[in-house]
């Protein structure tokens, strides 16, 4: 279920509320895969920041799609070595 919401999401660059422990996130969906121990992430970028973070599903409840905006994610650039 929390698979298919981040998909939608992802695929349709719109951000997602959820609680996390008990922090409120509101966050840009990039990718979701599995991690070096084996368990669900997802990573992302948090609203208000510009540091991509990943969040283990495990500890993610109250899934909400925010339709109100979309986003473009943010790729970092690397400068050309000449």
């Amino acid at each position: 279920m929390k698979t298919n919401v981040f998909q939608k999401a992802i695929e349709n660059r719109v951000p997602v509320s959820f609680l996390y422990g008990l922090k409120q996130i509101v966050l840009e969906p990039y990718f979701v895969t599995i991690n070096e121990n084996g368990n669900k992430v997802i990573y992302g970028r948090e609203k208000k920041t510009n540091k991509i973070q990943v969040f283990e599903y495990n500890r993610i409840f109250n899934i909400r799609v925010l339709n109100y905006s979309q986003f473009s994610p943010i790729i970092p650039v690397m400068p050309s070595i000449n």
